[in-house]
């Protein structure tokens, strides 16, 4: 097949959706299919293929409701005039999605949309936007949702476009996470051996809950403990605040006491991977999610995760109970944030229980291995694309 993905960012950008289109277009490309990805254009990709992955870049931003700049005539004739067997559309409410909406019914490929949660669909600003978005769902081969029951697919269901939707989950690649781990974090970061690691993976958008986790952290009765956040920078305003926190802890005496470090850090994805292996317990009280990938990668590292209830992640510890809710206020635009002293006394029960963690980290481990591995879900993703090319419809 000759396919075409198309997503706001791409490698070498880090974050949730880059990485699920670079390990589904260059696994699809290891299955012999000639796959093209259509994203932003970024001053630090110097090359057009990246493991067999073609990328086609484009000097554009913004989406329907924000408005657009750039190039986005080129773009439009880049869509009409290819040949592909599918066209992906990763994500809605960001430009190569947006602007193929209008178009669909002149594009002749099959197409594919994975919504990725519909974020906005409780701001007003996106109003009319999602009453054409009713619309434009059923102009699609197909809708890919992540999730049973979440915002995106329960949208579908109400607008009467179910008939076309498959849930395919994310997940963890065996490849990268069975392998030997050659990296001593611990050693690299300076991270004492005999210290509980608390991991957080997370860019820094100001949504990720790194001021939770780090005040749940704090404020907690466990000692001889390290939290380390990995993330990169997006939101100047969460790099600079998280690297605060950083100082400030290295400074705080009661903290020095109950020895416990702060450590904010950007790491390779292999130093990520080693510090997943490494830790002994994933924290993530994320604000918004649509189904967050970082859980999957904790249970393929055989570790246990504590989480707010955002986006599907219910539903991912229901499917493997591989990890514990945080307790979660919910508010009415879709965010979510976790309660801070219940989320403590989570942590500190799961902190002096490590029968329990062992049980969920083996429980993650099995699931995972079973359903969410990426060898899996691209299966799964070919076999779709078989399924609109050939005009079929069978469930997966």
């Amino acid at each position: 097949m000759k396919i075409l993905h198309t997503v706001e960012f791409y490698h070498p950008s880090v974050g949730g959706a880059q990485e699920v289109v670079r390990q589904l277009s260059e696994r699809l490309a290891q299955l012999g299919h000639d796959v093209t990805v259509a994203t932003t254009r970024l001053p630090e990709r110097d090359f057009t293929i990246f493991n067999g992955v073609k990328i086609k870049d484009f000097s554009i931003s913004g989406n329907a409701v924000r408005g657009f700049s750039g190039e986005i005539e080129r773009y439009k004739e880049f869509i009409l005039e290819s040949d592909f067997d599918v066209i992906m559309n990763y994500a809605a409410q960001q430009w190569t999605t947006d602007l193929m909406l209008p178009m669909l019914d002149k594009i002749p490929s099959k197409k594919v949309l994975v919504p990725c949660g519909f974020s906005g669909l409780y701001s007003s600003e996106y109003r009319e936007y999602y009453e054409q978005m009713k619309i434009w769902l059923k102009k699609y081969d197909a809708c890919v949702y992540l999730s049973n029951d979440y915002r995106d697919i329960n949208f579908a269901k109400k607008n009467g476009v179910d008939n076309k939707s498959i849930i395919i989950p994310n997940g963890a690649g065996e490849d990268e996470f069975s392998k030997k781990v050659n990296i001593d974090i611990r050693a690299k970061l300076k991270i004492p051996h005999n210290h509980f690691l608390l991991l957080h993976v997370g860019s820094h958008t100001g949504l990720k809950g790194h001021r939770e986790a780090i005040t749940i952290f704090k404020k907690s009765n466990i000692k001889d403990a390290t939290l380390l956040i990995v993330a990169n920078d997006i939101n100047v305003r969460c790099t600079l605040n998280c690297h605060l926190a950083e100082i400030t802890n290295h400074f705080c005496k009661l903290l020095h006491f109950t020895d416990k470090h702060i450590i904010v850090k950007f790491l390779s994805r292999e130093e990520t991977v080693a510090a997943y292996h490494e830790a002994d317990l994933f924290l993530f009280p994320s604000n918004i999610e649509c189904s967050p990938l970082v859980l999957f990668e904790a249970m393929a590292s055989k570790t246990p995760f504590l989480t707010t209830d955002v986006g599907n992640a219910k539903e991912i510890i229901d499917w493997s109970n591989g990890g514990e809710l945080l307790p979660t206020l919910q508010y009415l635009n879709g965010y979510v944030k976790a309660d801070i002293n219940a989320s403590i006394d989570v942590l500190q029960n799961l902190f002096y229980n490590p029968q329990k963690r062992q049980n969920l980290a083996i429980n993650g481990y099995k699931k995972w291995i079973l359903s969410f591995t990426w060898e899996k879900i691209t299966r799964d993703y070919e076999n779709l694309y078989f399924n609109v090319l050939n005009d079929g419809w069978n469930e997966l």
